[in-house]
């Protein structure tokens, strides 16, 4: 079978998306299906997937797109964008794969139009006033929302995400499944490089441009620990919130204890959960955003470390509390301190094989196996 993905964000970009768009296109090609994947160029250059065709010629706008699009025919599209969702509106079989903010939010702006291809008018095509982008999430919004009516179907990150797609555009009922996520292999390889007595690690990894994050919070609670519990905090991830958050641990006095290892490869992210005790992300949800799923708690666990979490949004369905990490019910300064204070002192403590076994049971077999059922 010859299938499509549109995948606007792909590697060697780095988050949630990003990797669930690589791990599904991969495990379709190590089917034998014939894969290609079309997304958007990166600077850096594209990633190379075995057995996928990957070309970088999306536009991120339909009346760009949809040409490129109709040139390269495929069985079924798979597009992993809510606002690609417009695919379906052009009469071929499409399925969807829905995160969260891609659909309450759209951030992938595919209604707003170019007059790059029009006589007289390409000049203006570079032109993009600021004052306009409200009016072209708004016209991307009505876009998403009759788009995914006419979808095959639809497939959440979580149970979460499938409650808020439906919320929000209720007339997809009876045409969406739940199918998580997967964990990639290769975490699961990850072997524990910690010292009995040695000083407790605790990591994140997270892109520090979304303030919801809480990396913030994080390093308050932990400088309200820091004169009775040894620790050690690596922050993996980069963005525009970086040098705040480096000024505030150096003005609440633990900048020795809190390193910022900012974007690293594969082999260097492996490395970083093999030296980690405790996995840290207690997202919240805002208007428009939130956590659908969430994948580096299952990398977490995967690799044997348990994670602790904010229980709101899909964050509650990735991890198993007691089991591969615990929760603080709101993400607040208080709250954290007090689910730190239990790990540091020893109060509480969790068996990384037990995380393992979690993680198995999310594997991207499965999610394929979700979508597979909708392609023929």
């Amino acid at each position: 079978m010859h299938i499509g993905i549109v995948a606007p964000e792909f590697p060697p970009d780095i988050g949630g998306v990003e990797t669930y768009a690589y791990e599904f296109s991969k495990e379709l090609a190590r089917r034998g299906h014939q894969v290609t994947v079309f997304t958007s160029r990166h600077a850096q250059g594209e990633v190379d997937v075995p057995g996928v065709v990957v070309l970088p010629v999306l536009a991120v706008r339909r009346n760009l797109d949809r040409q490129i699009l109709a040139d390269h025919p495929s069985d079924v599209w798979h597009v992993m964008n809510a606002s690609y969702a417009w695919l379906a509106l052009e009469g071929v079989p499409t399925v969807v794969s829905v995160h969260g903010n891609d659909f309450l939010r759209p951030y992938m702006l595919a209604a707003k139009y170019s007059p790059s291809k029009l006589p007289f008018l390409w000049r203006f095509s570079k032109m993009d006033p600021r004052w306009l982008k409200p009016f072209w999430v708004w016209r991307t919004g009505r876009l998403v929302a009759t788009a995914l009516r006419g979808a095959k179907h639809i497939i959440a990150n979580s149970r979460y995400t499938e409650r808020a797609l439906l919320e929000r555009h209720p007339a997809c009922r009876g045409k969406t499944s739940v199918a998580f996520v997967g964990v990639a292999e290769s975490f699961f390889a990850v072997e524990h490089r910690g010292v009995p007595g040695e000083v407790p690690h605790l990591l994140t990894v997270c892109r520090l441009s979304e303030s919801r994050k809480n990396v913030d919070l994080v390093i308050r609670a932990l400088a309200r620990l820091k004169d009775r519990y040894a620790f050690a905090y690596t922050i993996v991830g980069d963005g525009h919130n970086r040098a705040r958050l480096e000024q505030l641990a150096q003005q609440l006095g633990v900048g020795d204890r809190v390193r910022f290892a900012g974007f690293v490869n594969q082999r260097e992210l492996l490395s970083a959960y093999s030296e980690a005790d405790l996995f840290i992300l207690t997202s919240s949800v805002l208007p428009g955003s939130h956590e659908g799923f969430g994948i580096v708690y299952l990398e977490a666990a995967a690799s044997g470390v348990p994670s602790l979490a904010a229980r709101v949004a899909g964050a509650a369905e990735a991890v198993r509390d007691g089991v591969s990490g615990m929760f603080v019910d709101t993400p607040e300064v208080d709250a954290i301190v007090l689910a730190l204070e239990k790990f540091l002192n020893g109060t509480i403590s969790f068996d990384r094989n037990a995380c393992r076994r979690f993680a198995e049971e999310f594997t991207w077999k499965r999610v394929v196996d979700y979508a597979f059922k909708h392609y023929k």
